[in-house]
């Protein structure tokens, strides 16, 4: 189980969490974003954590005026667009993540190498 922000245990599902975003979406008139919209949001989300990985270990350090933002902050704006757009398309992200493990587990079932496999 991972720690969620200020040290506290999230025992949310990936359920728990759409509903938690469609509840919060659907408090708005606007609603969702438009797919084109939330693609272009999710591309410009993921540049954000570009930026702070390549702070954190790259090559290219912050400039002094530059506000401190997080990894762990940059991944949660991914994660809130990423539901966002699921939720936009009546995609329930427990079974895509469920139908993507079985492709990996298929696919890819000897590509790397195990640990502490036996002969």
């Amino acid at each position: 189980m991972q720690k969620g922000g200020a040290g506290t245990l999230s025992q949310k599902s990936l359920a728990d969490i759409q509903k938690e975003v469609d509840a919060y979406i659907g408090q708005f008139k606007e609603g969702y974003f438009s797919p084109l919209s939330m693609l272009a949001r999710m591309s410009e989300e993921v540049g954000e954590l570009a930026r702070e990985v390549n702070h954190h270990y790259g090559e290219k350090p912050k400039k002094s005026d530059e506000a401190e933002n997080s990894i762990e902050m940059e991944l949660g704006d991914i994660l809130f667009i990423v539901v966002c757009f699921a939720n936009s398309l009546g995609i329930d992200l427990a079974d895509a993540h469920d139908r993507v493990m079985n492709k990996f587990n298929t696919r890819d079932a000897n590509r790397w190498t195990r640990k502490n496999v036996e002969p």
